[in-house]
């Protein structure tokens, strides 16, 4: 990680946040995002899955703590075939899923879609496993377009179910949260559409607070931005 001091003070404008965002996110730096406190109220560590590697990965699961996740749009999805992992659950035919059926008290629905594992992992759950997965499949995004028959050849590569969760960002027009929030910085930033995030949490098991979240990122070096400043610059951009 960077050792120049990236925090956004609250000074100057959101488009300056999102500026340096997007700098910070083209060198390979993670950034910090707060959602809103209208929705999950947690700050999520985000850093562009092309620059992804273990120590990264290591990074995120001994500082972060949460769920660690790979986004991708649902343009890119639907090319895919991936579904939303709820539609899987719906359509399966059993009984069991008319009774777990998602009520998410934060949003309409998850942005949850299936585990993966590149072929060449072992277990797939250490570092060096889960970094080979998350930056494949930034690869895999990055030729996405010029494939013949995406689906087959995602499935050449990854198998499922495996130990990296992946996110459909289904556009900031239909969902405001962490994965279209970072998803969409990412694609600002002219990097391959594909964000890894992880929730952080404290030591006390909750997640931190802004306050704490702010000043997590000062100690860092890290940028620390929120998802109203994204809004901002989405809405004029």
């Amino acid at each position: 990680m960077s050792n120049k001091r990236h925090l956004f003070n609250g000074e100057g404008n959101g488009r300056d946040v999102i500026d340096e965002a997007i700098e910070a996110l083209k060198r390979g730096e993670f950034v910090f995002l707060f959602d809103s406190e209208g929705r999950e109220r947690e700050t999520d560590m985000v850093i562009a899955s092309q620059f992804i590697t273990p120590e990264k990965i290591r990074f995120m699961r001994k500082e972060g703590g949460g769920l660690i996740c790979a986004t991708l749009p649902k343009r890119y999805a639907d090319k895919i075939g991936l579904p939303y992992l709820h539609e899987i659950f719906q359509s399966s035919g059993f009984e069991i899923f008319k009774y777990l059926a998602p009520k998410v008290r934060y949003d309409k629905l998850p942005s949850f879609s299936v585990t993966i594992n590149h072929r060449d992992n072992f277990t797939g759950i250490p570092d060096r496993d889960r970094a080979k997965t998350i930056k494949e499949l930034a690869n895999f995004l990055g030729r996405v377009e010029e494939m013949e028959n995406p689906m087959e050849e995602f499935g050449k590569e990854f198998i499922s179910p495996g130990h990296v969760h992946l996110l459909i960002s289904a556009g900031l027009e239909r969902r405001m949260g962490h994965t279209e929030l970072s998803t969409w910085l990412v694609e600002k930033a002219g990097l391959i559409p594909s964000a890894t995030i992880v929730e952080i949490l404290g030591d006390d098991g909750n997640s931190l607070s802004k306050e704490e979240a702010r000043e997590f990122a000062d100690r860092a070096g890290v940028i620390f931005l929120e998802g109203k400043d994204i809004l901002d610059a989405w809405s004029k951009w």
